[in-house]
């Protein structure tokens, strides 16, 4: 989330005001892990909010170690991986993946990879359905990644084949895509499929990751009981 954002500025407003914002009218949590994912030019000081309240609301929850998400998407998953890999390790439970924007696209690749660790993906603003489907500005600041990636990593974007067929993939386990008809980074549309359910709430896309809203939706997918091994 950019910190000088209006709209999702407003959104934290609404938040800090909101009952949900001190844990009322959701479900306490059972201390099962949730691994955050931050979006694309962000890190995970964008979701210092929502860890926080995970926490208080009595989650495990868990950093993803990016500081900034611009690399090439299968150095990312390799990561992220890592991560999950190790977190199921120390508390014998499947973990539940909260992914904003393109934290979103790679938490369900990684849950296609690694399904026997995942619990659930949940993707705020996450365009499942077709990752290029972006604001103009957007598109710009994807081709100075791109360019970035080419000259420091020799790594192209173009070349995610792997990646992008994972992504068309039905789901590995439940997945869940919460979208705002309002968004400004991504096509509403590009966050709509047949084969993941979907949730409108209104506000911004970096509004997401501190909306009230999505904080309820988050609260009641989170509790819900857990898969049978």
């Amino acid at each position: 989330m950019r910190v000088w954002d209006p709209l999702a500025f407003r959104e934290m407003t609404a938040l800090l005001r909101d009952p949900v914002f001190r844990g009322r009218g959701i479900k306490r949590g059972d201390g099962r892990p949730v691994l955050l994912v931050p979006g694309f030019l962000s890190g995970d000081w964008s979701l210092r909010v929502l860890h926080n309240w995970l926490l208080r609301a009595n989650y495990d929850a868990r950093l993803s170690g990016i500081q900034f998400n611009v690399q090439n998407s299968e150095h990312l998953v390799a990561g992220l991986r890592t991560r999950l890999v190790a977190i199921r390790k120390e508390s014998s439970s499947r973990v539940s993946l909260v992914g904003h924007s393109r934290g979103g696209l790679l938490a369900k690749v990684l849950s296609s990879r690694e399904p026997d660790a995942v619990e659930q993906v949940i993707g705020l603003g996450s365009p499942f359905a077709d990752q290029l489907d972006i604001a103009p500005i957007t598109t710009v600041a994807v081709g100075v990644v791109r360019t970035a990636n080419e000259l420091r990593w020799g790594r192209n974007f173009r070349s995610e084949g792997r990646f992008a067929h994972e992504l068309r993939l039905p789901p590995a386990v439940p997945t869940t895509s919460i979208y705002t008809r309002s968004d400004d980074v991504v096509n509403f549309r590009s966050c709509l499929r047949p084969d993941i359910p979907a949730i409108s709430v209104w506000g911004s896309h970096n509004g997401l990751v501190v909306n009230p809203e999505v904080y309820r939706i988050l609260g009641r997918l989170l509790a819900r009981p857990r898969r049978a091994r």
